[in-house]
């Protein structure tokens, strides 16, 4: 057997099937949600399965090389994300996006994808260049000043949502990096004091429809009076959307007279198919289906897990574990505000949104969690040295 065959058989095909059987989820979920803008859910549909077969081959190229390799790219990519950010920043466009041809993109999601790959790579190499990189201060710092740069960069562009995503980044890739507990322990308490600090005085000056979106959110939670024809009006049809599907819901593209709120425009229909997708797959296939993909996403995640607690090196634990974290991130955020458990935030479901260049990244990190565990065996160069023992003291 070829060296190629032999990889390919040795995948992890599990985490592919799920993956592929997520994106045409997505498929389905998207024709229905895209069918009252001007070119009809179809034709994005069929944009969908174009990203996902792009995406597929970005996917299958980046597993079957050592990501050993891969790895050099974090810092292109990572200075790259944040140049487009600062030029998208100052572009003035709401959304942040960066036109490149016929294509668009959002460049937060290039930057922490290229964090995640440079942190990785460089808290396993660092330490071979002088111990003193071994000193789990000089970590500390040197993850928080790669991810805090772009995390400050992205809340100067008020977009909130990709900011909050590098929270829990940040924190995983400290914990699979072996940063000892009393760190991390100091590090939360501190930033839950600076929480207050970000919702009073920063986030106020950087995006007033944030400060908004929290304020409301809390209004709901606390049950108070809110108008719902104004800014309440998207959380509260779309929680409710899903609130009265039921178990079985009212059917996939039901229409009005089946009672579905996304056929009258009640879920906002611009945006039904990115960012509120969760609620039309919600009301049209209720409870049944809601946890069906919840499901799918948990496979999703314990593989990569997995993949994570049998990589060879630190560098690939590292990098498989935060992109656990960041595809929790994006699920736990775009399910939590439909169903009110967060703050609505214009982020993506991954996979099954329709977000074009969101789907070729993600399925490009599940590549590089995939040529983890294909080249998990592989003889290395240089001995790896294994972690020292994580302490709390």
């Amino acid at each position: 057997m070829t060296p190629l065959m032999r990889k390919i058989f040795g995948m992890n095909w599990l985490l592919v099937l799920t993956m592929l059987a997520l994106a045409i989820f997505g498929v389905y979920a998207i024709e229905s949600a895209a069918r009252h803008l001007p070119q009809g859910g179809e034709h994005y549909a069929n944009m969908h399965k174009k990203w996902i077969i792009l995406g597929f081959v970005v996917f299958m190229v980046t597993a079957l090389i050592d990501y050993r390799w891969i790895r050099w790219l974090g810092i292109p990519m990572y200075l790259a994300g944040l140049t487009l950010m600062i030029v998208a920043m100052k572009s003035g466009n709401e959304v942040h996006q960066i036109q490149l041809g016929g294509l668009s993109f959002q460049p937060t999601q290039l930057g922490i994808a290229g964090g995640i790959v440079l942190i990785g790579s460089l808290l396993q190499d660092l330490p071979r260049l002088h111990p003193l990189f071994k000193l789990p201060l000089l970590k500390v710092i040197i993850i928080g000043l790669l991810a805090g740069i772009p995390f400050l960069v992205v809340v100067q562009m008020g977009d909130m949502g990709s900011a909050m995503v590098w929270l829990p980044v940040t924190a995983v890739i400290m914990f699979a990096g072996g940063i000892p507990y009393r760190y991390l322990l100091f590090m939360g308490i501190v930033g839950f004091g600076l929480m207050a600090i970000v919702y009073f005085v920063i986030l106020p000056k950087e995006s007033e429809r944030g400060a908004g979106r929290i304020e409301l959110y809390l209004d709901m939670l606390n049950e108070r009076e809110v108008d719902i024809n104004g800014d309440a009006y998207a959380p509260y049809w779309v929680s409710t959307s899903i609130g009265k599907a039921g178990y079985k819901g009212i059917g996939w593209n039901a229409n009005s007279q089946r009672g579905s709120l996304h056929d009258k425009k009640y879920i906002p229909w611009k945006t039904a198919h990115n960012d509120f997708i969760f609620a039309v797959i919600g009301e049209e296939q209720g409870f049944r289906g809601s946890m069906l993909l919840i499901t799918g996403y948990s496979l999703l995640l314990i593989q990569c897990l997995f993949i994570a607690f049998y990589s060879r090196d630190s560098s690939g634990r590292i990098i498989a574990a935060a992109v656990v974290a960041l595809l929790f991130a994006h699920i736990f955020e775009n399910i939590g505000m439909c169903v009110l458990l967060t703050p609505i935030t214009g982020i993506p479901l991954p996979l099954v949104s329709y977000s074009g260049t969101f789907v070729v990244m993600c399925m490009f990190l599940l590549g590089l969690v995939q040529s983890i565990w294909v080249h998990r065996n592989v003889q290395l160069a240089e001995p790896v040295e294994e972690p020292e023992r994580r302490s709390f003291i």
